[in-house]
């Protein structure tokens, strides 16, 4: 399989903890949404680079006690950017919902 991010597909991510796995997630689900209205191509790599990550973490050992929360967010990510958003996401739902990770994992850090 051809992954997008090889390194952290070989095992790499697994090192990472959940805050820090899905901080990276909405890192490309907020490039998905800036660049959506300037060039589709790169909005739509950021999309399944987003996607790759998220099959990463749901893959993760350590998280198999959050797969209802992460299997649902992924749904809600493709109905959003590729469905018919019967979930009625928005681009500030998504932003605030992975600020928090983003947050987390900068406290865990000393950022």
């Amino acid at each position: 399989m051809n992954y997008y991010h090889k390194s952290l597909a070989s095992g790499r991510w697994k090192k990472l903890n959940l805050c820090e796995q899905m901080a990276n997630i909405g890192s490309e689900v907020i490039r998905t949404i800036n660049w959506r209205d300037k060039d589709k191509d790169c909005s739509k790599l950021a999309f399944f680079r987003a996607l790759e990550l998220a099959d990463l973490t749901i893959n993760d050992p350590k998280n198999r006690n959050r797969l209802k929360e992460l299997t649902r967010m992924r749904e809600a990510l493709v109905d959003y950017f590729f469905g018919e958003n019967i979930f009625k996401s928005s681009d500030k739902l998504w932003e605030n919902y992975f600020l928090a990770f983003n947050w987390k994992a900068q406290l865990a850090r000393g950022v």
